[in-house]
């Protein structure tokens, strides 16, 4: 259970406050159940409701400052994951963003990075799906990343270049 305050990764919400929990008076959802109503980070003008009893979508907490630069030490050993089959491929970039594991979103970025530079030698074009799976794992996980240690998401990917670089 979580507490008001709390920070957790929800799902593709990513990063959000825990701001309060409680019933809600909405129409179409059970008035006796508790729910807690989140705040994403980076879109402060949403709120989420998710019920307290909630099993099927990932809630955790934000990882660390320590976890976080762990994780950023790790990416060079971290290996992408090649599936030849377009269908199963997607299917497991899908369930790599569902799972909200940082480190399965590092897996999906090399893998689609490693993808676009194949093609780009080849002479043909990014396909709209990688483009999309890679921006939105990136976004996943530079939002946590930035929370995680206090900086700006824009400044994420230079500060993983400069570490893994610096080494």
């Amino acid at each position: 259970m979580y507490n008001v305050n709390d920070m957790v990764v929800y799902g593709n919400q990513g990063v959000c406050e825990v701001v309060n929990i409680g019933t809600l008076s909405m129409s179409m959802v059970d008035r006796k159940k508790k729910y807690y109503t989140l705040r994403p980070v980076y879109q402060r003008e949403a709120a989420v409701y998710v019920p307290v009893d909630n099993v099927t979508a990932v809630m955790r907490p934000v990882i660390s400052k320590e976890e976080a630069e762990e994780l950023i030490s790790k990416i060079p050993d971290i290996d992408y994951v090649w599936i030849p089959n377009e269908q199963e491929r997607e299917t497991q970039y899908k369930d790599a963003l569902r799972t909200c594991d940082c480190e399965e979103l590092v897996k999906v970025i090399k893998t689609l990075f490693k993808r676009k530079k194949t093609r780009l030698d080849e002479g043909k074009k990014v396909t709209v799906v990688d483009e999309r799976y890679f921006r939105q794992a990136e976004n996943q996980l530079y939002e946590e990343l930035a929370y995680a240690l206090g900086m700006d998401k824009k400044d994420v990917g230079a500060y993983i270049t400069k570490r893994i670089n610096g080494k």
